[in-house]
């Protein structure tokens, strides 16, 4: 995390994981610098997890979850993402912890949202898209449809033309 502030330009970093990752967020806490949390489908857990899947669907889990937000919270993290749980479970989180809470397919009862940047543009390339995911364009068939059509033009010599072309002074040229 030092790292990442001293020589990356980093003002914060995320961390991912509960209670079982507290002394850590604790560590970089006390070397002070902001911690974000993020509870629930944790992307660089989710082989651990059995895949992408909806955390905090049963009660239990729900609990743990919910335990885990106010651990985080109380040892104070500026921000928590909430991803890939219950609607009612995002709900009651961000109104029983006192920081604000930002979900991605956590339902529209956290105070902000957020989607990956290239899911939103659809720059996936057909890969496997959340529930939650909304797709707002489609630039990955958009940008292999420019790059066929710039192919074409090269072979067949319309590009580069006039338009794309330098030229030099008649007299500098005759020169060369």
């Amino acid at each position: 995390a030092g790292r990442l502030v001293r020589e990356g330009g980093a003002e914060a970093v995320k961390l991912e994981g509960g209670r079982k990752r507290l002394d850590m967020i604790e560590a970089v806490l006390d070397a002070e610098i902001p911690v974000m949390g993020h509870l629930g489908l944790t992307p660089q857990s989710v082989h651990a997890m059995g895949g992408y899947r909806v955390q905090g669907k049963q009660a239990t889990a729900a609990y743990e979850l919910l335990s885990d937000a106010a651990a985080l919270a109380d040892a104070g993290i500026f921000a928590l993402v909430l991803e890939g749980v219950p609607d009612v479970l995002a709900e009651i989180v961000t109104r029983e912890i006192d920081v604000p809470t930002i979900g991605i397919g956590a339902g529209v009862h956290c105070d902000g949202q957020v989607l990956v940047l290239h899911d939103v543009l659809g720059l996936g390339g057909g890969e496997y898209l959340p529930k939650f995911v909304r797709q707002y364009a489609n630039l990955a068939d958009d940008g292999v449809a420019a790059l066929e059509r710039f192919f074409a033009d090269v072979r067949s010599g319309e590009f580069p033309g006039e338009a794309e072309t330098y030229h030099m002074p008649a007299e500098s040229a005759e020169i060369l």
